[in-house]
Order: C-alpha cells, then sequence, then structure tokens
C-alpha cells in the first residue's frame, strides 16, 4: 500500500498539503494563532456536513435542480453559536421552506460539539453494528469510518466500565432487585447462551441505581457469594429485601453475606413458572385462584387458600400446587408487611422493565464475540439511558414511611 493511502486507525484521513498551504494563506494568523485556523476549520467542516444532510433530506444536491414534483426547496440559512473543543463558533444551519429538516450533527435544541465520539458511541448503545454506523456516517456526512476507529471509540469505555462496576455504593438500599437477561456469546470457539445479571438498588430517597452486570460463570451459592460480596466490598453494609426469581443458591448466599436482609422470591416468575403446563383454555381461572393466595391477609390465610386451590385442581394440575409448595418460604415474606411494602417487593418488574431497553440492543447482533464485549455493549446501553439510574419508585413516600416502622433502626437518619 503506498504511503498516500496509508491510514492510521482512528486518526481518519491526511490533510493534504495543498489544503494545508491553502488554509494558512486564507487565514493570515495560522501559525500565530493555530486556535483560531482550528476554530474556523471546526466550522467549515460542520457547515459542510449540515450541507449533505440538507442534500441527503431533500434528495438533490445544491446547485441541482430538485426531483419533479417535489415542492421542498431550501430556504437560506439561520445563524447557530456552538460550543466546541476549540471555543465557540458560528455555524450556518441550512433551513428548507417546509420546515421539516433537522440536522442530526448537531440537534435542534443543541449547542454543543463533540464530534463523532459521542454519534459512534450512541449509535452502538442503541445496537447498531459496525457496518450499520459505517453505513450511517458515510451516507449522511460522506465520512469514511473504519471499522478499527470504531472499535477505538468503543473500547475508550472499558476503563469507564471498570471504574463504574467498582465504584463505592449507598451504605443501606431497602430493596435490591436481581433479574437475568438471556445473552449468545462466544466462548473457546463455541456460541452459547449466557445469563448476564443486572442489580437494581432503591434506596432511601427511592431512586433506582443500576448496582452492576455480572456473567455468570459458576452455579448456585459460590457465584451469588461472590456478587454480594462484592457489593459488601463496595459499601453495601444492609440491604432490608433482596427480591429475586428463586435463583438457585441465592438464599443460602444472602444468609451468609447478609444475614438479616429478607429474601423475597418474584410472585409473578413464580405464576408463571407453575402454570407453564397449565392449557390456555383454564389458565385464567387457575391464575385467579393462585391470586387468592399472594394477596391474603397474611401467611396463615395464604395457607388456607394454597389448601383450597390443591383441593380444587390437585387432580388435574398437581404440579402447581407442588411447586408453590416447595418454595414456601421465599413466596411468603412480603405477607408480613403492610400492602405499601408488599406492592414494592413482591416482583422484579422493576429490574425486567430495563432488561427489555437492554434487549433492544442485542436484538440485532446475533451473538457477541466474547464476555468483554458483551458488558460494553450493556454498559453503553445504560449509559444512554442516563448513566444507568432509572425513575424513582412509585408511591415512595408511603411505602418508605412503613420500611421506616417496620426495618426500625437500620435506616439511615
Amino acid at each position: 500500500m503506498s504511503k498516500q493511502k496509508r491510514k492510521t486507525p482512528g486518526s481518519g484521513e491526511k490533510i493534504r498539503a495543498e489544503l494545508v498551504d491553502q488554509l494558512l494563506k486564507e487565514h493570515g494568523q495560522g501559525l500565530s494563532d493555530p486556535q483560531a485556523l482550528l476554530k474556523d476549520l471546526t466550522a467549515a467542516v460542520i457547515n459542510r456536513a449540515m450541507t449533505a444532510e440538507m442534500d441527503h433530506h431533500l434528495g438533490y444536491e445544491h446547485g441541482d435542480e430538485p426531483p419533479s414534483g417535489q415542492s421542498n426547496r431550501r430556504n437560506g440559512t439561520s445563524g447557530k453559536r456552538v460550543r466546541t473543543d476549540h471555543g465557540k463558533v458560528e455555524v450556518a444551519v441550512p433551513r428548507d421552506r417546509e420546515g421539516s429538516f433537522e440536522p442530526k450533527l448537531i440537534g435542534k435544541h443543541e449547542r454543543q460539539f463533540g464530534g463523532f465520539d459521542d454519534k459512534i458511541l450512541a449509535m452502538y448503545a442503541r445496537g447498531m453494528t459496525v457496518r450499520d454506523i459505517r453505513a450511517h456516517l458515510e451516507e449522511l456526512y460522506g465520512v469514511e469510518v473504519s471499522p478499527d476507529l470504531i472499535s477505538k471509540v468503543t473500547d475508550g469505555v472499558l476503563d469507564e466500565l471498570a471504574a463504574w462496576r467498582t465504584r463505592p455504593l449507598e451504605p443501606v438500599y431497602c430493596i435490591v432487585y436481581l433479574d437475568a437477561l438471556m445473552v449468545k456469546i462466544r466462548s473457546k470457539g463455541t456460541v452459547s447462551n449466557q445469563a448476564v445479571y443486572v442489580a437494581v438498588g432503591v434506596p432511601a430517597d427511592g431512586s433506582r441505581e443500576v448496582l452492576g452486570l455480572w456473567v455468570q460463570d459458576t452455579e448456585g451459592a459460590k457465584f451469588w457469594s461472590a456478587v454480594l460480596d462484592e457489593l459488601r466490598r463496595r459499601g453495601v453494609e444492609d440491604i432490608l429485601v433482596l427480591c429475586t426469581d428463586g435463583l438457585s443458591g441465592m438464599g443460602e448466599a444472602v444468609e451468609a453475606i447478609y444475614p438479616h436482609a429478607v429474601f423475597q422470591t418474584c410472585i409473578v416468575h413464580v405464576v408463571r413458572s407453575s402454570t407453564r403446563f397449565v392449557p390456555w383454555k383454564d389458565r385464567k381461572a387457575v391464575c385467579a385462584d393462585l391470586r387468592t393466595i399472594y394477596n391474603a391477609v397474611d401467611e396463615d390465610a395464604a395457607e388456607q387458600a394454597l389448601t383450597a386451590f390443591e383441593a380444587k385442581w390437585d387432580d388435574r394440575f398437581p404440579t402447581v400446587a407442588r411447586a408453590w409448595r416447595r418454595r414456601w418460604s421465599e413466596i411468603t415474606p412480603f405477607l408480613a408487611y403492610p400492602e405499601e411494602i408488599r406492592r414494592a417487593i413482591y416482583t422484579t418488574n422493576a429490574v425486567e422493565a430495563l432488561n427489555r431497553n437492554l434487549r433492544k440492543a442485542l436484538k440485532t447482533r446475533g451473538h457477541m464475540p466474547n464476555e468483554q464485549a458483551a458488558l460494553k455493549l450493556l454498559y453503553l446501553a445504560l449509559r444512554h439511558e442516563r448513566k444507568g439510574t432509572i425513575r424513582r419508585a412509585r408511591a415512595w413516600t408511603r411505602a418508605m414511611n412503613q420500611f421506616a416502622i417496620h426495618f426500625e433502626g437500620r435506616l439511615p437518619a
């Protein structure tokens, strides 16, 4: 490959010497004031990119005749001051007659331009593949971006990911939800489904924070002991309620690391798993009778409701009640609390909703090349969702009052 065509990964195209000479000639202070030259060059690049966006929007280039029958035309430009790495610059935003054009390089209300890196990360976080990102940038801006550059930009968050996974956490969480999503990951030449667990914590203020991501590489209590011990080393001194999908070995790990925590199995998961072999025509009636169990006033009433359920359905569906009996000690803890706390801890819907958004980022990919790539993509998707912070728990003030009563002395002042 000739020296002229050679590219350094991540550095983009080399600028021709003739262009540099022309820039210095037109900008007399180029050598004495290089910052001013960079500002002018940045403004020129932004203007050229937005012109290319307008060309794509209208379907014809500036100076050409518009397609037959098209009424929309260019309608001049409007000035806009944008902050860049080299200071504030004035750019000319193209307009069209119908007012339907909105530049993507610098959005309608954006006042800051940070280059392509953030845009590449945003596209990657939305699940776009490297090929899609390259095609998108080339189509809109006429910029050829190498796969090496995209990998370099996305790999730039690995240090940030490592810091995020080891950051200090709150000393007390009222609730910690744990749920898994399955990701196809290549390992040792074989692609297999691996569970990536997401933990969401609710501190005393009712906000919801993603505490971490873990890929399960071992089974049972040993894995969960390592996860909970990591949370303890990161500053979590106490967890009031830990709500999960009845994960294997979790009960033993909670007892060892957080012996005062209430371990609650997600009721929604129990209902789904116990009725999976119930025919659809009977499922509505079966679920209605199960509702009398977990809506009971206390554990004794729930026990009576389960006995009544067995008498009614055991002849046809004996596995349903057996599944509830087998996990009874993990199902019933929430029945000891008032409605405000029950509503907050009987299901892991809070983390399941987050997992649905993460699956969108994974949907377009057949599999991830390794565990690190999977964690990188999921972290970028979380960061895209407000740095991993999700909305405040519903009706939290009333729930918090009840937590303060039933867990007296364990909450921060």
